[in-house]
């Protein structure tokens, strides 16, 4: 239940109200931001709300059931507000937003009206669009072991205990050339076979994008380099000689976990469960010992 103070209740029941929104924006890193849609900023809770960044948010929906719902927040993309190139690096994915109904000639006059996080956010013309998924969307969210025929480990943590630093699943580069936002050649990578990297993870060592990580889609090799193509798009321009390291992904099935990374011990799925095939079968006389008749 919302608390709302004695003196925001007697100005929402006055004749004449002075209310504004406002949004605290707190990245997984740690940075903390603030916007409202009044004209003047404004100090909440120590937090400066920043004015006129262009951000606002649209209508606040609740219903019943698990379906994602709830509100967006859009904007124009700026360095004043959200950079361009820290959203398109992912630092506002799963970010905690809180929504403030805010009395602006008192902001100490408050109320909390809702708790998300970021989600989907769409970028196009210089614009964004960030949905804002309830807290209630963390049930929906996959929790503990589920029985499936693929390994539900992730490649190198302590479940798997594949070795991923070794020199036969890693390596390190250099960018030979740039053939768009995701296609980048390679050097460095001629021993590893075509989509040896194919769902592995490239991060850059070196250039404006040092730190940045991200997963590759297909991997090639052709001419003695590596070709891959990336599924997140660098947020800054590649450049020739950036050095990067990459370490080879995995498919999650049994005969990969046995045959590349000779790991079959520690193969966390159930490779011989039946699949839908078994399960919709019908007998059919004469095999497997049926004979036809109704017992």
């Amino acid at each position: 239940m919302r608390q709302i103070s004695e003196e925001l209740t007697a100005h929402l029941a006055g004749g004449v109200t002075t209310l504004c929104h406002g949004w605290r924006l707190m990245r997984r890193d740690g940075v903390v931001m603030g916007f409202t849609d009044h004209d003047h900023a404004l100090m909440l809770e120590g937090l400066v709300l920043k004015a006129a960044s262009g951000i606002s948010g649209s209508e606040n929906t609740s219903m019943q059931g698990m379906a994602v719902t709830g509100a967006e927040l859009a904007g124009a993309l700026s360095h004043d507000a959200l950079a361009p190139d820290d959203l398109a690096a992912g630092f506002y994915d799963g970010a905690e937003v809180d929504l403030f109904l805010i009395n602006w000639a008192a902001p100490e006059q408050h109320v909390l009206l809702r708790r998300g996080s970021i989600g989907e956010v769409r970028c196009a013309d210089g614009t964004f669009t960030a949905e804002i998924r309830a807290l209630s969307d963390g049930l929906n969210q996959t929790s503990g072991r589920i029985f499936s025929a693929t390994c539900d480990a992730s490649l190198g943590d302590a479940r798997c205990g594949v070795n991923i630093a070794s020199p036969a699943f890693a390596g390190e580069g250099q960018v030979s050339a740039v053939e768009g936002a995701l296609r980048l050649k390679l050097e460095g990578f001629a021993d590893f076979a075509t989509e040896t990297f194919a769902r592995g993870r490239l991060e850059f060592v070196s250039g404006a994008n040092t730190g940045f990580a991200t997963e590759v889609k297909a991997h090639e090799r052709k001419d003695g380099r590596a070709i891959v193509r990336l599924w997140q798009r660098p947020p800054l321009m590649v450049a020739h000689g950036d050095r990067v390291r990459l370490s080879v992904g995995c498919d999650k099935r049994f005969a990969t976990c046995r045959d590349r990374f000779h790991n079959a011990l520690n193969f966390r799925g159930f490779p011989h469960m039946p699949g839908n095939d078994a399960i919709i079968s019908v007998a059919v006389p004469g095999e497997g010992g049926y004979d036809g008749s109704l017992r």
